[in-house]
């Protein structure tokens, strides 16, 4: 029996795989965040996004209005019921487990 490695195009297949499962996880935190998200005509809940940098094995979510910092920093801004600051750093923290499991599904799917 001959057994060919291919290291190289394994190690490309798992960091692809991550880098899935972070983009879905990342989705997932701004589907939440999005909801929590204040808002008043609905422009910076609209600029959430998900960005991925395959490169760097990094993806960000980010809501991109010159207010976007203000309004998650500054806890003494009044909003709408179920709004308020914190909208992405609250989600971060409270969906952890949730994208946990979303990274670890996708991860592991070339192992199946």
């Amino acid at each position: 029996m001959e057994l060919e490695w291919h290291d190289e195009k394994i190690l490309a297949v798992m960091a692809s795989a991550t880098m899935d499962g972070l983009e879905l996880s990342a989705e997932h935190l701004l589907q939440v965040s999005s909801g929590e998200v204040p808002h008043e005509e609905g422009d910076l809940e609209r600029s959430g996004e998900v960005s991925r940098d395959d490169q760097q094995m990094a993806v960000a979510v980010s809501y991109d209005r010159p207010y976007a910092v203000r309004q998650h920093e500054d806890m003494t801004l009044r909003h709408d019921q179920g709004r308020k600051a914190k909208y992405l750093e609250d989600p971060m923290n409270s969906e952890q487990d949730t994208m946990l499991a979303i990274q670890a599904k996708a991860a592991g799917k070339p192992l199946q």
